[in-house]
């Protein structure tokens, strides 16, 4: 059994605050030439509004709900929020692992994503949590294989 943990600090990423505002912009801008008049205009305002809680929350980090640190161990996952609070969660099945990106989906005790992004942690840490993402487990050296 692995008893070795990893706690990963998040910070936040204009890169990914930049792409959520840029993306609901043009996902506005489409609703707004597409649903002509008040209703498009307010629909577009909503979009942009909803782009800009998205970023404040998930890439910038300044929500009192958004995810500061996670802490790794072998299957388990803690999560701690700006706020104070950490709670233990259960991750589903599916999860998201690229060579930019990893996404994981929370299912207990709340069903929400987590995007960390390559710029948010440094890149041992990164690395580390892709593995860990992908395998359930942290990387581990034998004593051996390490240099003198």
């Amino acid at each position: 059994m692995n008893t070795r943990s990893l706690r990963v600090e998040l910070a936040p990423s204009a890169a990914l605050a930049a792409a959520l505002v840029v993306l609901h912009a043009a996902a506005a801008l489409c609703l707004a030439l597409v649903l002509p008049g008040a209703g498009g205009l307010a629909g577009a305002a909503v979009l942009v509004a909803l782009g800009a809680a998205a970023a404040w929350r998930g890439a910038l980090l300044r929500a009192a709900s958004s995810v500061r640190a996670l802490e790794l161990a072998a299957e388990k996952l803690e999560v701690q929020l700006a706020s104070g609070e950490s709670f233990a969660a259960g991750l589903a099945e599916r999860r998201y692992v690229g060579r930019y990106l990893v996404v994981l989906l929370l299912r207990r005790p709340v069903r929400r994503p987590i995007l960390v992004t390559r710029d948010m942690v440094g890149g041992d840490a990164f690395r580390r949590l892709r593995i860990w993402a992908l395998w359930g487990r942290l990387p581990s050296v034998a004593p051996k294989q390490l240099p003198a």
